[in-house]
């Protein structure tokens, strides 16, 4: 059996999620205009998958691996180098605006997980001086 986590251990673990994410993220992004000569070549947007983890009474994320989503879309470009003999290349299968809009989310949620290790940091350095 786990020990009990700590408010310091939960919050370590939640950034670290968000850190994950937010590098998956960034991969989306740089590989949103990319394109293909062939379907199984074309980049497809990752996504962390989450999990909880419990430790008695208290309970944490932990990211069980990242999986690989969207389709890539077929674009006829005859003149393009990476054509097929059917003059298609395939975009990446990443909508860069929903990207964003996770990245923005993630960031908050990574601040307000800041936020509690200040809190958490102030909290026991003022019991501390309470035991003076």
């Amino acid at each position: 059996m786990m020990k009990e986590l700590s408010a310091f251990d939960i919050a370590g673990r939640a950034m670290s999620a968000q850190l994950v994410r937010l590098n998956t993220i960034a991969s989306n992004l740089a590989n949103a205009e990319t394109v293909s000569g062939t379907e199984a070549g074309a980049y497809r947007a990752m996504k962390p998958v989450f999990a909880t983890q419990y430790a008695g009474a208290t309970a944490t994320v932990n990211v069980t691996g990242i999986v690989h989503t969207g389709t890539p879309e077929r674009q006829h470009q005859p003149d393009h180098p990476l054509a097929d003999a059917d003059g298609n290349v395939w975009a990446a299968g990443v909508d860069p605006n929903q990207e964003l809009v996770e990245m923005v989310e993630t960031a908050r949620q990574y601040a307000n997980t800041v936020e509690v290790l200040s809190t958490a940091k102030t909290l026991a350095l003022d019991t501390l001086r309470l035991g003076r």
